[in-house]
């Protein structure tokens, strides 16, 4: 497995990669009703946060093919988490994590980190660390538990 930062060009293997889960993470499986969610994770959308200072993306290789990638927004907000169903279960979104938090990609691991979390990602995170910060929110198609992890 090769980690490396994300580019504006990997742009469209993660809006597809986010794509191939759009029936767990929205309200309706078929998308309706999650019109604007779905335009926030387009490639469009997601080359214009690869090219912002706002946010640092980690992309996890296996040979040519996305296997996975982490994005933090303003260093202290996990945005983006995604493990392709293959590559799940396997330490994958734990070693995007910790890589993430390291030194080299300049993210502080002293402060309080947010997610807004999937349903089904919750018990990832809990593993994690987080603790639920509210209530389920229902939100432009998407259900999502607000979580955080003071990790100070």
């Amino acid at each position: 497995m090769n980690f490396r930062r994300g580019i504006p060009t990997d742009a469209e293997n993660i809006a597809k990669l986010i794509a191939s889960f759009q029936s767990e993470l929205t309200d309706d499986p078929s998308g309706a009703g999650a019109e604007s969610y779905l335009a926030s994770v387009s490639t469009d959308a997601e080359r214009q946060y690869l090219e912002s200072n706002r946010y640092m993306y980690i992309v996890a290789e296996n040979g040519s093919s996305l296997a996975g990638f982490i994005a933090i927004r303003d260093k202290t907000h996990l945005f983006h988490l995604f493990v392709e169903k293959n590559y799940q279960r396997q330490g994958l979104a734990r070693s995007l994590w910790k890589l993430a938090l390291s030194s080299e990609y300049s993210i502080s691991s002293s402060c309080t980190f947010t997610v807004n979390s999937s349903l089904s990602a919750v018990p990832v995170y809990r593993a994690f660390g987080f603790e639920a910060a509210g209530e389920v929110k229902h939100v432009h198609g998407i259900s999502f538990l607000p979580m955080q992890l003071n990790n100070t």
